[in-house]
């Protein structure tokens, strides 16, 4: 009997099967989804190291303009901002994959269960592929197929959407986080740090914070394969803002420091 043939694409079942199985092995796009873990963390880390201490200096010389204060201020607050940065990040992290691994552990719980327990997770799985498109006998073939290759690896990664290769990394995304902090605080933090001038450091601060938003909304965009001008312009407002509120505020209750 022949193979049936596919009408929209005119390839028959055998075909449409192996690019199935081979489709995650060849590929010659270009993806950025892959990149979201890491630079989630850094952009997070370096817009949180930027803006945090830049507010912070801002805030301060609102209410005094004293350097020596503002070094302080924009160290203290540098430090703070890099160790929460970690440690918020680790646990967060480190909670994903906790979950990842419960539940690859619970896939393969499931196939020491017995025969039953299999059968129907291979009826789940070709419910899965069913529902992508294919026919119910494409489908079960499929999933017999994968599930006599790697079965925990087509489960986790068909019916969980986990690649049991590339499971989060908590201490990664740790130091990334940390690094990437220490890099957007010394934008404003050496600026500030180089301006004699009590009037117009300030005003320096917040130009190069500005500057700096909108080279990491670029960069990241760049990276994210996102537009680059929306990414850019959005984050430079989101710092603009919070530098502006928080000088209002510095300037509103500021008192003088001796």
């Amino acid at each position: 009997m022949p193979a049936a043939v596919d009408a929209e694409e005119g390839r028959t079942e055998e075909e449409l099967q192996q690019a199935l199985l081979e489709s995650h092995e060849i590929d010659e796009h270009v993806h950025y989804s892959h990149r979201s873990p890491w630079l989630r963390a850094f952009v997070l880390g370096a817009l949180d190291g930027l803006v945090s201490v830049a507010c912070t200096i801002v805030g301060v010389s609102g209410g005094n303009t004293d350097l020596a204060l503002m070094r302080l201020t924009g160290i203290s607050a540098w430090v703070a901002c890099a160790l929460a940065m970690a440690s918020g990040e680790y646990v967060s992290v480190a909670s994903q994959k906790d979950c990842q691994e419960s539940d690859v552990q619970k896939e393969k719980e499931m196939q020491n269960a017995g025969p039953e327990a299999r059968q129907h997770e291979l009826e789940e799985l070709a419910a899965i592929y069913e529902n992508r498109g294919l026919t119910p006998e494409l489908a079960k073939k499929v999933a017999e197929e994968l599930t006599a290759h790697d079965v925990i690896r087509a489960h986790a990664r068909d019916e969980l959407g986990i690649d049991v290769d590339e499971l989060a990394d908590p201490l990664q995304a740790a130091l990334v986080s940390m690094l990437a902090c220490t890099l957007g605080a010394a934008i404003p933090l050496l600026t500030g740090s180089f301006v004699q001038n009590d009037e117009l450091r300030v005003y320096w601060v917040m130009c190069a914070t500005a500057i700096g938003c909108l080279m990491f909304g670029v960069s990241a965009s760049a990276l994210g394969g996102a537009g680059i001008i929306r990414g850019g312009l959005r984050v430079l407002i989101g710092g603009c803002l919070s530098m502006a509120i928080t000088f209002g505020v510095g300037t509103a209750f500021g008192v003088a420091v001796t």
